[in-house]
């Protein structure tokens, strides 16, 4: 996991948050409305792009420690998940660089 944490960093521009991954998000109504109607990734990536939409408009994160348990019986096939993520990522990157996909700016009230 270590590798895909490298990329997140390296590829997606994403720095200061640990697990990016976590399936628990706090936002704002606003910040929240603000997020998912700008999101591509409808898979394992939707986080990243989420911390790289945050981090181009100025929308604070911050990462809370939350208590977990593991339950067994995953149908989680990591080499799939793998390329799928890989690419994923690869995706946010070069589709934000080129413009391709944008994000509605920021509004203030």
């Amino acid at each position: 996991m270590w590798g895909f944490h490298l990329a997140v960093r390296l590829v997606g521009g994403i720095h200061g948050i640990k697990d990016t991954q976590c399936g628990f998000k706090l936002f704002t109504r606003k910040a929240a409305a603000h997020l998912f109607s700008n999101l591509h990734i409808e898979r394992w990536c939707f986080d990243i792009e989420l911390l790289f939409i945050a981090s181009r408009f100025g929308i604070p994160v911050e990462e809370v420690a939350v208590n977990w348990e593991e339950i067994d019986g995953s149908k989680l096939n990591v080499i799939d998940a793998s390329f799928q993520m890989a690419w994923d990522l690869l995706r946010i990157r070069i589709n934000y660089t080129f413009r391709k996909w944008t994000a509605k700016r920021w509004k203030t009230e």
